[in-house]
């Protein structure tokens, strides 16, 4: 059986968990966000692009 879930979904399941159970204020979680936002408009966005693309087949079995 195969989830598909948006990236967005578990980024906020996560950022969820560490506001209810590790205390992370809110805070910083959106300024976390904001920060990825700024950053994707940079000239970094194709590495990280590229690097999540990799860490994503390597979860799941199919990278080259």
């Amino acid at each position: 059986m195969t989830v598909s879930l948006p990236l967005v979904v578990v980024l906020g399941f996560i950022a969820w968990g560490a506001v209810k159970f590790l205390g992370v204020r809110t805070w910083i979680v959106v300024v976390i966000a904001l920060f990825g936002f700024l950053l994707s408009h940079t000239f970094m966005a194709p590495a990280i692009d590229s690097g999540t693309r990799s860490g994503v087949g390597i979860v799941n079995g199919s990278h080259d």
